[in-house]
């Protein structure tokens, strides 16, 4: 498993990269590419930027997205027709996905499914229950499916929403408070469309969720 930064762009970490991807660990706060508000610094605009200082020959295009409250893991394809073999991967369900949550309270189970529709398509999510705290849980979940905010709206639907949501819960119904979405995408695996070999990364927990772990034991 490759879990160590390359190096960095603005702070931004690259845990990978070959002739034909590259992997993003995006900071919370930060877009992947602009909303309909047009905002000019997202994930991709950093980088372009910075490959364009270097003279490169290529773009790089988002294979997914991550909104912009949650961080981690992003692949980027360099140009298109790698970006459509990766999107063909995340719409055939090839690619692995998991994700570290903080939830509301205490699931009395150690594992669970979530088999709840979203916009009238089905949606799944799978968990561990990592350890259990005073007002909240930590949490492994797999989304197996690829549905817009799916755990978002999956731990919400269960009466566990994702500590700092906003959207889909008050914040200010929390008797535990977070600065920010709770929601790190840390694990991705899935066979790389050109060489074929089973890519595996990993990103470390950033140091604002290290932060709340260690102020509420």
């Amino acid at each position: 498993m490759d879990k160590y930064c390359k190096y960095k762009v603005n702070d931004i970490g690259i845990i990978y990269e070959d002739d034909w991807l590259l992997v993003a660990d995006k900071p919370a706060g930060l877009l992947t590419i602009p909303s309909p508000k047009k905002e000019k610094r997202t994930l991709i605009s950093i980088l372009n930027d910075y490959l364009k200082i270097k003279g490169v020959n290529y773009r790089l295009h988002p294979c997914h997205r991550l909104n912009r409250e949650t961080s981690g893991l992003i692949i980027c394809a360099k140009g298109k027709s790698i970006q459509k073999k990766m999107m063909r991967l995340f719409k055939e369900k090839k690619v692995k996905k998991k994700y570290l949550v903080f939830i509301r309270g205490r699931p009395t189970s150690d594992r669970g499914k979530i088999n709840y529709p979203i916009q009238g398509k089905n949606a799944l999510t799978i968990y561990n229950v990592l350890e259990r705290r005073d007002n909240f849980a930590i949490i492994e979940a797999i989304p197996l499916t690829g549905r817009t905010n799916q755990l978002r709206l999956h731990f919400k639907y269960i009466g566990h929403p994702i500590l700092g949501e906003t959207k889909y819960a008050f914040r200010r119904d929390f008797k535990l408070k977070a600065k920010r979405l709770c929601l790190h995408a840390r694990e991705l695996g899935f066979i790389h469309p050109i060489t074929q070999r089973y890519i595996r990364l990993y990103s470390e927990t950033p140091e604002d969720l290290k932060s709340f772990l260690s102020r509420n034991r």
